[in-house]
């Protein structure tokens, strides 16, 4: 057969620059990821140290100066000490109506959290992918 009648098969590399800039999309996403197991578990921390400080704060209310035993907790008491200091009942029930509290504005972080993660993935693993395929579409330049 004539050479000048043989289809013409070019081979196709890829170029190692785009193949290398696709794969740090990805990576991007699989950061984001291992990013997210670090941020979960922050509001169960949070809420486990703030579960311990009123119960140590249970303990102190029952002390011979309660106020000052509690003022003295403030750092680990945070925004639930003006609760328990000022309001109506005993130490002990103020103490149980801000646990309460806590833990449903510790569940409403939990679930915000939640929230923001999976939307960061769903956005990043979006702009990896349309970043995939416009690489696949964009001609090689180094086809001849």
């Amino acid at each position: 057969m004539n050479d000048a009648l043989k289809p013409s098969v070019k081979k196709s590399r890829a170029s190692y620059s785009l193949l290398a800039f696709l794969a740090m999309a990805f990576i991007i996403v699989g950061m984001t990821g291992i990013f997210s197991t670090y941020a979960i578990p922050v509001p169960l921390e949070r809420a486990l140290a703030r579960e311990a400080a009123f119960d140590d704060a249970t303990v102190a209310a029952k002390g011979s100066n309660p106020e000052a035993a509690l003022a003295a907790m403030a750092p680990r008491l945070d925004d639930s000490l003006p609760a328990i200091l000022s309001g109506t009942g005993s130490y002990a029930e103020r103490i149980e109506a801000e646990r309460l509290r806590q833990r449903a504005r510790f569940a409403l972080d939990t679930a915000n959290l939640g929230y923001t993660l999976r939307l960061l993935l769903i956005v990043i693993t979006l702009m990896a992918t349309l970043f995939g395929l416009a690489l696949a579409g964009r001609p090689n330049p180094t086809r001849d």
